[in-house]
């Protein structure tokens, strides 16, 4: 029934239509769950914290964790040599410490003698053996396994090869040896992403392809179950390795993560205190939850909390900049002059203030965000609305007012449906016709990962606190599927700087190169930069130990719910 469902969604013949199907779709998922059992009986009588994922879940292996959701549910699952804490400062995991050679081309971590699989069947009598050093290796030098094609391959782009492999290696069980092709100073925080986890060989070997929903990790939450579309269940580690003082590491007994498509059924579930915790902020339920000033309704005060702070997150339009092409090569989008008019056509203070009740920064500024180390309030390479220069450049592309040029489309999914709505009504005050596909998320981000759609919606949260990591979406060595490069990129100069950036060790200078390299960007628009976000994270009251951080990262290891 739900594939019918969903092939209504896609193919619906009017918005209307498939709005409501949606909510039929919402309204089916919660009767499964329901029927399922909202408290499975491993989950009675325990603290279980409960949220969802409107997105889905596409796999639970980390060398797939490409977008926030798969994110969020392995990091609950899995560790890795290092992770970040709540200010983005490195901070040991499984390694207890590492050394840095003085040239910086070579890293050694010692690791801890006391960090444990899950147990599981794929080791001998059930039981989670201990982790070694070939284990790290294993799991590092399998990101770039052309078999396995992960999308994090490129987050070992830095580090040395041997026969054919990252230059990653184990002397003995507990210490690792990374040999860099260049000095690479924001390598240890790479290594705190979560497709940098440490996965166990037996696993992925029993479990084939079936690991992505069979995993096994290290982490504070164990696999228990999961219904795609429906209830994923993740339970507490009683061998988990961190303590906080005296006490053992999770608080919580469980994890339960629904899948309800419709934010505002999701923000219903939430109210009625059915989900324990949500983040960021929908068009549906912005106006309930928020004043004008971007301020929690009063009436909400006693029974949830809200949390926010600047969210390493730029939120953009992408153009394919491939002029050879075949989605670009005859449309108006291939001359920078018409995409710098798009970047002109329409006020972005506007949007922030009445579409996100002030939630965010005008995207003005250039690629890499607010709260970035590197980020310069004063640069003047973004773009301002500016509508008489935006006509002006149509008319030097050979489009005046928009004639002849035809219309645009811009795909996105139906989350971001409100802000393409207000840059169309903006853009055609110009002369530009922009048309709206609207698309699931799943399938816009496939799209999107494949190139398959010219003009599309975009979001890129930070992986690691280094501006390089915004800059190398459009390094032309990360091209997608292997990489970050979604809108096809390639400028020679831009490459030349970028890799010499990428080396220098004294954070002033890197920080001077990346300022050149974000204005070489924005010089030749392949991106339409709308806002920089800010993390909101809304809570029920009697959830304590959450947090907060700038990469908006989901740590449940910490969380008591009373």
């Amino acid at each position: 029934m739900i594939p019918a469902i969903v092939k209504l969604i896609k193919t619906g013949t009017t918005r209307s239509m498939q709005k409501y199907v949606k909510q039929l779709l919402a309204i089916f998922l919660l009767l499964l769950i329901s029927a399922c059992g909202n408290r499975p009986e491993e989950l009675e009588g325990k603290t279980v914290f409960r949220y969802n994922e409107s997105a889905g879940i596409t796999s639970l292996d980390p060398a797939f964790a490409r977008n926030q959701a798969n994110i969020w549910a392995v990091n609950q699952l899995f560790n890795g040599l290092v992770q970040l804490d709540s200010n983005l400062l490195v901070q040991p995991c499984i390694a207890k410490s590492w050394e840095v050679s003085e040239d910086g081309m070579i890293y050694t971590f010692t690791l801890r003698n006391d960090v444990y699989f899950h147990d599981n069947v794929c080791f001998a009598e059930g039981k989670g053996r201990k982790v070694t050093s070939e284990d790290v290796v294993y799991s590092l030098q399998r990101l770039t396994d052309p078999t396995i094609t992960s999308p994090g391959a490129w987050a070992l782009s830095s580090v040395s090869e041997n026969a054919g492999k990252p230059d990653i290696s184990a002397p003995n069980d507990s210490i690792v040896v990374i040999k860099m092709k260049y000095p690479f100073p924001p390598f240890p925080g790479l290594l705190g992403m979560q497709y940098c986890s440490v996965v166990p060989r037996e696993a992925v070997e029993y479990y084939g392809e079936n690991f992505r929903n069979s995993p096994v990790g290290t982490g504070p939450f164990y696999f228990k179950m999961w219904k795609e579309g429906v209830k994923l269940v993740l339970l507490r580690n009683d061998n988990y390795f961190e303590y906080n003082g005296a006490d053992r590491l999770p608080y919580l007994d469980a994890v339960a993560v629904s899948f309800i498509i419709d934010k505002q059924t999701a923000f219903l579930e939430f109210v009625k205190g059915n989900l324990d915790f949500i983040s960021g902020l929908d068009a549906s339920y912005k106006d309930e939850l928020l004043t004008a000033s971007g301020m929690l309704n009063p009436k909400y005060n006693e029974k949830i909390k809200m949390h926010s702070q600047p969210y390493l997150n730029t939120e953009y339009l992408g153009f394919i900049y491939d002029s050879l092409n075949p989605l670009i090569n005859t449309s108006a989008l291939k001359d920078v002059n018409v995409r710098k008019a798009i970047n002109m056509g329409f006020d972005r203070k506007k949007m922030i203030r009445y579409l996100r009740n002030n939630i965010g920064e005008p995207g003005t500024k250039g690629m890499i965000p607010a709260g970035m180390p590197g980020y310069n309030h004063y640069k003047n390479y973004g773009y301002d609305y500016n509508p008489s220069e935006a006509r002006r450049l149509l008319a030097k592309a050979g489009f005046p007012d928009g004639k002849g040029m035809g219309p645009v489309v811009l795909s996105t999914n139906a989350s971001y449906l409100d802000i393409c709505q207000f840059i169309q009504s903006e853009l055609s005050k110009i002369g530009i016709e922009l048309k709206i596909d609207v698309s699931p998320p799943a399938t816009l981000k496939e799209n999107i990962a494949q190139s398959r759609i010219p003009f599309f919606r975009g979001s890129w949260i930070a992986d690691y606190p280094d501006a390089e990591n915004y800059l190398s979406l459009f390094y032309s060595g990360n091209f997608t599927p292997q990489g970050p490069n979604y809108t096809l990129y390639n400028n020679p100069a831009f490459d030349r700087l970028f890799l010499e950036a990428s080396s220098i060790t004294h954070d002033s200078l890197r920080f001077e190169a990346y300022t050149r390299l974000d204005s070489i960007i924005m010089q030749d628009a392949p991106v339409v930069v709308l806002f920089y976000d800010r993390v909101l994270r809304f809570t029920r009251s009697g959830i304590s130990g959450l947090g907060s951080n700038p990469m908006n990262l989901l740590v449940l290891k910490h969380v008591k719910k009373g």
